[in-house]
């Protein structure tokens, strides 16, 4: 009679039950955890906010609109000739922040009226609508409401005065009002984000 010795055993069948096993356990524990790394993407509330298309038509000239991306306003102006040329007369140096603050721009890149719209479209201005000294949303977007000293937007919370080009020119703001990602879907629509 002979007797049966473990070590003995098939090394080649042991290895590969060792890597079934290991392989059947990383993809169990990777099946169970699918769920919770999902759950961690943005909803399709959150996905449709990241970026909304507008309608410019009905925005006469010399209106300006305000509509909610991101949960931030952002105002749209339709400039007349004389807020164009007034922008695109103001020096460099006489800009408090002389960065263009367009997010579709190099961060560097000079405040200049023309780096602060789309090139064929500089009636069209847009503008995060928020004052960056403390957060308050500028007059100017109204009719009737106060556009400052420099015809664009004033802050009346602490008295920040924006130019036609939404630059801020007096008062304690620090930097210029930030220009959103757009792009133009058509001559008559943009798409924000």
């Amino acid at each position: 009679m002979t007797t049966h010795n473990d070590d003995n055993a098939d090394p080649v069948r042991r290895d590969f039950m060792v890597l079934a096993g290991s392989t059947f356990a990383g993809v169990g524990a990777a099946a169970s955890l699918w769920p919770f790394i999902d759950q961690m993407n943005p909803d399709a509330g959150a996905q449709a906010l990241a970026s909304i298309e507008v309608d410019l038509e009905p925005i006469q000239e010399g209106q300006a609109v305000t509509i909610l991306w991101r949960g931030k306003p952002v105002f749209i102006r339709h400039r007349k000739a004389e807020e164009i040329k007034a922008a695109l007369d103001v020096q460099l140096s006489d800009l408090i922040d002389d960065k263009a603050r367009n997010d579709d721009l190099p961060p560097e890149d000079p405040a200049t009226d023309l780096n602060r719209v789309k090139k064929g479209q500089e009636k069209w201005l847009v503008l995060i609508g928020i004052c960056t000294h403390f957060g308050c949303i500028p007059k100017g977007q109204r009719l009737g409401d106060s556009k400052g000293e420099f015809d664009g937007w004033f802050c009346p919370c602490h008295g920040s005065h924006y130019d036609t080009s939404g630059r801020i020119r007096k008062g304690p703001a620090p930097r210029n009002m930030e220009v959103p990602p757009y792009k133009f879907v058509s001559d008559s629509k943009i798409k924000i984000g």
